[in-house]
């Protein structure tokens, strides 16, 4: 094992009914988390870290069971950003997922089947709920929440949903709400799901799973998530050896957007992309409370907001949308713009400066 730092995949089962945005009802929810650090004995040390859209709730370390390092841990750990020598650092898996919290592949306590398109749609404000009810069970009353892209709507969410809890925000490549182009994506990307030959209705469980369907949704994914410059640095014009004069992969891009899509179908549930996509799109505090600053008036926490340069799903733009709504709201705020070249990856990629800024922040 060497010098490796193990980490263990853990379980909470809430066993009372959860009523959902919906009026819906899930009468018992499990939650997947992982904590990496100590909780201090006033319990006030705490960090949740939220999830982009296909995470887990592995988030750093590496598995004792895979063997994979989480995905931030590059982030999270001795002296790195969210420093585990001073914090408790906690992750979940969202409601929805397929990595252990209950989701759409969870077995339907009335048929004692996968729910399948049983399962409720669910919100942000969801996935929030069921997140408070692991921080509640940990016996934590102040907490920091940081998060990347759907991560970040999240920590946003909570920093609006529990105002009295929350005392720091962490928004990273994220945004209030997303734009049409945003919208746009994920419908063509439920669409390739959802027209695939077998998908049967979401019930392919114990069938031949919609792949071709998954791989085209998250191939789309992966263009929104890069930038021009990003693809024209990794790819360019480039072939993968020469023109097959046929309807092949003959580029490097071609190659590229396919392995992604092929590995992917491995390792996540194609009625969780429809879900999560769906809770991601009617994610909208704006239109909820009338205003941004409505929706945040009440919240008593400090913020940090981060953006990157060529980032074009979830703009600079919009991160300062919501730093100007807590400026007017004489909200304590910090933003910074990182110039990068990775596009909508850069949370993720971009460790070295996120740290800095991130322990700056965290130091108060």
């Amino acid at each position: 094992m060497g010098n490796k730092i193990y980490s263990e995949t853990k379980y909470l089962k809430i066993k009372e009914p959860t009523k959902l945005k919906s009026g819906k009802i899930l009468k018992s929810i499990d939650i997947a988390y992982e904590t990496y650090g100590k909780l201090n004995e006033n319990k006030d040390n705490a960090i949740l870290v939220l999830h982009a859209l296909t995470g887990s709730a592995h988030a750093a370390y590496y598995h004792k069971d895979t063997q994979k390092p989480g995905w931030w841990d590059d982030m999270i750990g001795s002296n790195k950003a969210f420093d585990t020598d001073k914090f408790f650092v906690i992750s979940s898996n969202i409601l929805g997922g397929c990595y252990g919290t209950t989701g759409p592949a969870s077995i339907n306590p009335d048929t004692d089947k996968p729910y399948a398109l049983d399962f409720p749609v669910i919100t942000i404000e969801d996935m929030v709920n069921v997140q408070k009810k692991l921080v509640d069970y940990l016996g934590i009353k102040k907490i920091i929440v940081a998060g990347g892209s759907l991560g970040g709507m999240q920590a946003l969410e909570w920093s609006i949903r529990f105002p009295k809890n929350v005392k720091s925000t962490i928004l990273i490549a994220t945004s209030a709400r997303l734009n049409a182009q945003g919208i746009a994506f994920n419908a063509v990307a439920r669409n390739a799901i959802l027209t695939d030959i077998n998908f049967n209705n979401g019930n392919y469980y114990d069938k031949k799973h919609p792949e071709s369907g998954l791989a085209i949704a998250r191939m789309i994914g992966h263009i929104t998530y890069l930038c021009e410059e990003a693809m024209y640095k990794k790819f360019g014009r480039e072939f993968k050896e020469k023109p097959s004069f046929d309807f092949g992969i003959d580029f490097q891009v071609e190659s590229y957007l396919e392995h992604q899509g092929r590995v992917f179908v491995d390792r996540f549930d194609a009625n969780s992309y429809l879900y999560i996509t769906k809770a991601l799109d009617y994610y909208d505090p704006i239109k909820e409370y009338g205003s941004l600053e409505n929706a945040l008036k009440d919240s008593a926490s400090r913020f940090l907001i981060i953006s990157f340069s060529t980032d074009w799903l979830f703009t600079t733009a919009q991160s300062k949308q919501i730093a100007s709504a807590l400026i007017q709201l004489n909200k304590d705020v910090s933003f910074v713009e990182l110039e990068s070249k990775c596009g909508h990856d850069a949370f993720l990629l971009e460790f070295e400066k996120q740290t800095k800024i991130i322990k700056s922040f965290l130091r108060g």
